[in-house]
This record gives C-alpha cells, structure tokens and sequence, in this order.
C-alpha cells in the first residue's frame, strides 16, 4: 500500500544518510520504524480508552494501598 508522509528536513536528512551508509533503502527503514513502535501506541491507545471506559462507568475507583490489602498482598 503506497503511503506518503512529510519528515522534516532534519529527518529526511538522518534517513537519507543512515540508507547511503547501510546501502538499505530509505522504505526498508520507516518500514522497520512503523514495525517498531506500532504495537507501543496501539496499547497506548488500547489503555487511554480503558480509563476513559473506566471513568465513564461511574464505577469506585480504590489505591493500589486498599486493593493490595483486600487481596492480603
């Protein structure tokens, strides 16, 4: 799938160097830095959602202090 994106000129700089020094193409290296941090900011996204879930519920929210000692932790 074709995707276009902007870099700054400091970013297409460092990619363009970092692919004359290793030979590799400029798309093998965003392709490895989607694959890198994608599954990082779907849990990000996934935990920013559980709260807002979490805070809409209404539910009693407790310390970690009180849960630890309901479970004798």
């Amino acid at each position: 799938m074709p995707l276009s994106i902007r870099l700054t000129a400091e970013e297409e700089a460092r990619l363009d160097a970092l692919a004359a020094r290793t030979g590799r193409s400029k798309t093998f290296y965003v392709r490895q830095a989607v694959r890198a941090h994608l599954a990082d900011l779907e849990e990000l996204y996934w935990a920013d959602e559980a709260v807002h879930t979490w805070e809409a519920s209404g539910k009693r929210s407790r310390s970690a202090q009180e849960l630890w000692d309901e479970l004798g932790v």
